[in-house]
Parts: structure tokens; C-alpha cells; sequence
């Protein structure tokens, strides 16, 4: 059987009016045979699908959403120029109906208000209104057909059926009865008021997306190369991998690579957010869109296009802002029923003070289309997608990358972090502190721990090796390599059988090891102590330390004080890990657990807690993709973790704190955009049904509740633009 082959596609969507388009556009991809996912986010204009390209293609998926009666286009996730030049288009449009629908409404307002016995004043504000009506209108016609088409209704049914309503009712009044009243000015208005509010939430949605915008303006556009002995200028999408690229001081780096000649200082906070320059040697990696500071050099280029560092962030920004959180569900629910439930209450309204209390036709009209214009699902729909946007935004201007809205929610609820120690909790360059020999010399000692340390990836065994090279020790050849996980490693030099290990390694190998109390005694200061034996004796004790990372302490005790519960969990033995937990104020420790059980560790603490891990994202991976929430130290170069649902950009524990914080700041402001958007609707429909006016003579006019509508959703979008200024 042949395998289906997954494929993604990233689509430009425009006609939608609200967010009731991107759920019935989501509704049908969801429903077609092929598509695996799709998810249209109305506050982006964006829509995510995955798809069996063996049943369905792109291009039938765009045909879907054209036949839908919406514009559909593939679009390049970072192509900023795009974005900006559709952003702009909608932006313009807006300005021009809006321009054009207050030229024509003002006059219809003023002359109804204040010119009352005007000389054939019905017919000018028929002539006024109608091109508002049924110009600036076709915006509202065209997307009620379409819902009406796909078998829905959205909020352009509303303002199309509360405007036509006072229209044609005016209409009737001026050719049946000349001393009626007239609601011309309600539908001009109205109209206006809604665009005007259109035109406002597209404003909002521009700066709520300005993250993105940010974060690609930093890619350089063009690079110096050495090509057949030249340098040369080219076009940064010409770039190659392998190409030798020249940067000069000032300029910014066209891509990522290793630098194999000169040395220079590196601004890397556009990509870290890590204010302090780093030095760069020879053999270091370099990433692209950061800043040469001082010197120059030649690096050669390992990962350019959509593989750069930048374009990852890029993408991961993207696919975050696109996503739904869990919470958004609800108020999906709730937009699905919402109209037909406005156009019921605005019936029933109508037949009750017409044919029970007795008002008049016209008064009854009028309350019922008010009732239909102030009640908008719009608000609702854009609670959550505009505060997933600013906050994941926010984060990755931090140097912290959120992968989804349903891991930013989860965050918000972690009441326990798990620390892996080495690389986390230390910065995972350990160094050799202490020599112990017996009968050797210390260069023997070195000689062949190195040797065979030089087989094994271990961070412990980097630190034996660097150590040796420091001493300028040359190493011999090692046969028969065997490395035990979590335990030690073995090998041969010559003829003598080397093992290099713990006790508990030592114990299964049969060496009796006499040094216990020299043992016990680094332990305690926290050191990682490796036994060297040569043929079954003890020849040396190599104690290793890793530096506590200063961000530790202050991150584990932020945590602790808002009532979150702080493990570490570590391969060490018992004394060292305590006495590393207890530098660092952590009292939960899990120790002597190798790579493979710490997901097991995980497991059991979320019977009783919501679980965040953090850890280096490699050796830590299974329980990474174990926890609640996986969270990645990353170093800027490694940001593709694939398991990390946060990744942070900076070696800095407290991001922990600040990634967490965030999370629960943005699922505050979701929750408050719901409350207030259904408030406003719990509020705002009784009061324009008339339920105040007998006992107060309060009553909201159409006009009124079509300014309140418009305001409710340019409320919301600004509401969670306020998050761009709250503080870490």
C-alpha cells in the first residue's frame, strides 16, 4: 500500500467580512475528502491546510474557497512585501468607501435632524442614502448571498437585513404616507458607522500583526561572496550552501554559517533578545539577520533560505499566530447559532410591542432593527485569534518562541516544572576541578581517560578531552569501545582493558574501588566523579563540575513564589544532584535517571500536577514531547526542537518565568475580550428590544446601536494590543 504523502499549504484568503467566513470556510476544507487540517484565521487573512496530495491538490483547494465566493492564493509565509501591499489594498478600500458612505450619510443625518420642513426633503435623502444603500451596501449583500449560498448566516445578514428593513420601510412611508417618518438616515448611517468600524479593526489587526513585519524587515537582502576567487556581490536568495560569505563591521549577516577566518563581536539581540554582544572566533557558528559589530571575517554558509535560523522563527511566529487555542471552541459555539438567534429575538421583539402592547408599526419596526444591529458575533470571534497574535508576537520579540495556541493555554495552567540539570540548571560546559592518582602520574591518568573519551558524545567526556588539551597530552588508539548509558564507558589501549564510570559501573565490573571518602567528599561539593580503572584497579578519581547558570537561581525562585512546584531531575548520584538542588533552592530532586526514564518521572507527576519540562531539547526529548508542556533551551542556531512546544532563544533559565507568565497574561485578555463581548450582547440586546423604555423612555436607537456594534469589535483588537506594552 502506498504511503499518503502529507503535504502543507499556506493560503491568502480575502472577502471575508467576519469571522463567521473563516469558520464556514474551515467547516467545508474540513469536510473534504484529502484535506487532514485546515484552520482559517480571519484576523490574518491566513489559512493553514494539510492535505493528501495523492487525493487533492493546491489548486483544487483554492477552487473550493473561490467557489465559496472568496479569493484564495499560495502564499509565501515570510513574503512581507505581500502582506504589506494586501494590507494596504484593504486599508485604502476601507478609507474609500468610508469616505464616500460619511459624504453621502452626514448630509442624510443633518437634513433628517435639523431641515425637517425642507421642500422635497424625502427625495433628497432617497437619492443620498440609496447610493449608500446599495453601493457601500453591496459590501453587506454580497457576503449575506454568500452565507446564504453555503447555507449560513453571518454578521453582513445582519446589517443587511436591519439597513434593507429601514430602507424600504422608508420607501413605503414616503409613497403611502407622506406625513410618516422616514429612516433613510438610519440605513445611511448605519452603514457607515459599520465600515467606519471596519475600517478601524483592520487598523488594530495591522499593528497586532506587526511582529512578523518586524522580524523579516531584519533579513538582509544582499551578500559579498568569494566566488572562482572573486568577490562578488549577489541577491541574498542567491546565496549557496558552502559559499564563502565576507562581512565587514556594520553590516548585517546574510545567513547562517561557521566562521573559518577572523574574528569579530556579534549583535544577536534582533534574534535572542540577549543585549550584550557575543564574541565569535574561528570555528563558531554565526547566525543570519544579526549584526556585525567590530571586526571582519569569512564564514561559509550552512543553512540559507527557509532553512536559516530567521526563517524558522519566521515560521514558527506564522503558524502561531494562525492557530486556535482550545478556549476559541467555545466562542465558535456560540458565532455557529448566534444570528438565527438575533433574527429570532429581533422577530419576536417586533410581533411583541406591535400585536401585545400595542406601539405602532413604524416603533416596533425600528426596535427590531436595532436589535438586529447592535448584536454582532464579530466581537466574540475576535477575542482569542488577536490575543494568541500579539502575544505569541510579543514572546518571540523576547527571544521566546510559542509553537501553537493550544500550548500557550496549557502554559498558562503549569503548576509544576521539571528542570533537567546539565545544559538547564548549569550551562552544560562542565570542566575537570580535580585530579586524584594512584600509582600513575597525572598525564598517564589523562592520557588514556581522554583516549578512550574521545569515543563518547558525553558533555563529562568533552570536559576530559578538553582538559588534555590543555596539557597538550596526545591520545593513543582505543579498540573495542563500548559506552553503558548512564553509567560509564569502557575500551581497549593496547592490550589493558580501561573502564571509566561510576560505582554502580564499577560494582557490575567487579573493581573494588578503596576511595570512597575522596569519593563522597567531591559529591558533597556538588562535582560529578569518574572512577578510571586499568584491568580491574583503580589508577585515578576525575572530578567534574558544571557552572550554575546565574539565571537559575533567581528563575527557581520566582517560580517558588508564585506557588509552582520546582523539580530537578538529573543522571547524577544522590549527593551531587542535592548538592547542586540545594545551591540552586530546589528541595524535589529525582536522581540517577538515565535519558530513557526521564519521561516515566514526567508521566507520574501529571497524575497529580499540569507539567512543564524544561530541558536542552536533544537528550531530554522524550520528555519534552512527555509533559503538559515541553520548553527547549535553545541557543539561537537550534531553534527547529521539534519536541519543545516553547522555545528559548536565549541560555537563560528565567525565560522559563517569562514564557509562563506571558501565557497566563495572554489567556487573561481572551477572557476578558469574551466577557466583554458577550456582556456587551447580554446588555445590549434587551436594552435595544425596548425592556427600559416603558418605565424610563430609554430606548437605543438604531443609529446609536450600530456605533456600539462597530465599537465592540475595535474594543476587543485593542484590548489585546494593550499586551504589547505589559511587562515580562
Amino acid at each position: 500500500m502506498k504511503k499518503e504523502e502529507i503535504k502543507k499549504a499556506n493560503l491568502s484568503i480575502k472577502g471575508m467580512h467576519c469571522v463567521s467566513c473563516a469558520n464556514n470556510i474551515t467547516k467545508k476544507l474540513n469536510k473534504t475528502k484529502g484535506i487532514k487540517y485546515s484552520n482559517v484565521n480571519f484576523s490574518s487573512e491566513k489559512a493553514k491546510i494539510e492535505y493528501e496530495s495523492s487525493i487533492i491538490t493546491e489548486e483544487n483547494i483554492v477552487k473550493i474557497i473561490e467557489n465559496l465566493g472568496y479569493t484564495a492564493s499560495p502564499i509565501d509565509v515570510a513574503d512581507i512585501d505581500r502582506d504589506k501591499i494586501e494590507r494596504a489594498k484593504e486599508l485604502s478600500k476601507m478609507r474609500m468607501l468610508l469616505l464616500a458612505s460619511a459624504a453621502l450619510s452626514i448630509p442624510t443625518l443633518v437634513i433628517s435632524m435639523f431641515f425637517m420642513h425642507l421642500p422635497g426633503k424625502e427625495y433628497i435623502l432617497l437619492i443620498l442614502s440609496t447610493p449608500v444603500q446599495f453601493g457601500i451596501g453591496y459590501y453587506f449583500y454580497r457576503g449575506m448571498f454568500l452565507a446564504l449560498r453555503n447555507k449560513t448566516a453571518n454578521m453582513d445578514t445582519l446589517i443587511a437585513i436591519g439597513t434593507s428593513v429601514a430602507y424600504f420601510f422608508s420607501i413605503y412611508n414616503m409613497l403611502t404616507n407622506p406625513m410618516a417618518e422616514l429612516y433613510f438616515e438610519v440605513s445611511a448611517v448605519l452603514i457607515t458607522l459599520v465600515i467606519l468600524g471596519k475600517y478601524l479593526e483592520a487598523l488594530a489587526k495591522g499593528r497586532a500583526s506587526e511582529a512578523i513585519s518586524s522580524l523579516i524587515k531584519l533579513s538582509p537582502k544582499k551578500a559579498r561572496v568569494i566566488r572562482k576567487g572573486k568577490e562578488i556581490t549577489i541577491q541574498i536568495d542567491d546565496v549557496r550552501i558552502g559559499d564563502q560569505i565576507i562581512v565587514k563591521p556594520g553590516e548585517k549577516i546574510p545567513v547562517d554559517g561557521i566562521i573559518i577566518s577572523g574574528y569579530s563581536t556579534i549583535d544577536e539581540s534582533m534574534i535572542t533578545g540577549e543585549s550584550m554582544p557575543i564574541e565569535k572566533h574561528k570555528g563558531d557558528t554565526v547566525t543570519g539577520a544579526t549584526i556585525n559589530k567590530h571586526g571582519s571575517f569569512t564564514f561559509k554558509a550552512t543553512r540559507v533560505g527557509s532553512d536559516t535560523t530567521l526563517s524558522q522563527i519566521i515560521r514558527m511566529v506564522e503558524d502561531a499566530q494562525g492557530s486556535r487555542a482550545p478556549i476559541q471552541r467555545f466562542a465558535d459555539q456560540i458565532s455557529a447559532y448566534f444570528v438565527p438567534a438575533v433574527v429570532s429575538i429581533s422577530l419576536a421583539t417586533f410581533l411583541l410591542w406591535y400585536f401585545v402592547l400595542g406601539a405602532t408599526f413604524s416603533f416596533a419596526l425600528i426596535v427590531g432593527v436595532a436589535v438586529i444591529v447592535i448584536a454582532c458575533p464579530c466581537a466574540l470571534g475576535l477575542a482569542t485569534p488577536t490575543a494568541i497574535m500579539v502575544g505569541t508576537g510579543k514572546a518571540a520579540q523576547n527571544g521566546i518562541l510559542i509553537r501553537n495556541g493550544e500550548v500557550l493555554e496549557t502554559a498558562s495552567k503549569v503548576n509544576c516544572v521539571v528542570f533537567d540539570k546539565t545544559g538547564t540548571i548549569t550551562e552544560g560546559n562542565p570542566k575537570v576541578t580535580d585530579i586524584e592518582t594512584y600509582d600513575v602520574d597525572e598525564k598517564y591518568l589523562l592520557q588514556i581517560a581522554a583516549s578512550i573519551e574521545n569515543k563518547s558524545e558525553h558533555p563529562l567526556a568533552e570536559a576530559i578531552i578538553l582538559k588534555s588539551k590543555e596539557r597538550k597530552i596526545s591520545l593513543k588508539d582505543v579498540s573495542v569501545f563500548k559506552a553503558i548509558i548512564g553509567h560509564g564507558v569502557q575500551g581497549k589501549i593496547g592490550s589493558n582493558k580501561i573502564t571509566i564510570g561510576n560505582i554502580k559501573l564499577m560494582k557490575d565490573e567487579k573493581i573494588k574501588v578503596n576511595q570512597i571518602d575522596a569519593i563522597k567528599e567531591m559529591e558533597n561539593e556538588g562535582k560529578t566523579v569518574m572512577i578510571v580503572a586499568e584491568n580491574k584497579k583503580v589508577i585515578g578519581l576525575l572530578a567534574v563540575a558544571d557552572v550554575i547558570r546565574e539565571s537559575s537561581i533567581e528563575a527557581i525562585e520566582l517560580l517558588k513564589k508564585q506557588k509552582i512546584q520546582v523539580y530537578m531531575i538529573t543522571g547524577d548520584n544522590e549527593r551531587t544532584a542535592k548538592a547542586i538542588a540545594k545551591k540552586v533552592g530546589i528541595e524535589n530532586v529525582f536522581f540517577e535517571v538515565l535519558p530513557n526514564q526521564k519521561a516515566a518521572y514526567v508521566k507520574k507527576l501529571q497524575k497529580k500536577f499540569i507539567v512543564a519540562m524544561v530541558g536542552d531539547g536533544i537528550n531530554d526529548a522524550p520528555a519534552l514531547a512527555q509533559a503538559d508542556v515541553g520548553i527547549a533551551m535553545g541557543s539561537g542556531t537550534d531553534v527547529a526542537v521539534e519536541t519543545g512546544g516553547i522555545i528559548l532563544m536565549k541560555n537563560n533559565t528565567t525565560d522559563v518565568v517569562r514564557a509562563l507568565r506571558l501565557s497566563r497574561m495572554t489567556l487573561n485578555k481572551i477572557k476578558q475580550n469574551m466577557f466583554w463581548a458577550m456582556i456587551y450582547n447580554i446588555v445590549g440586546i434587551p436594552i435595544a428590544a425596548g425592556v427600559l423604555y416603558t418605565s424610563t423612555g430609554i430606548l437605543l436607537s438604531p443609529v446609536i446601536a450600530g456605533g456600539a456594534m462597530a465599537l465592540s469589535s475595535v474594543s476587543v483588537v485593542s484590548n489585546s494590543i494593550l499586551l504589547k506594552f505589559r511587562k515580562l
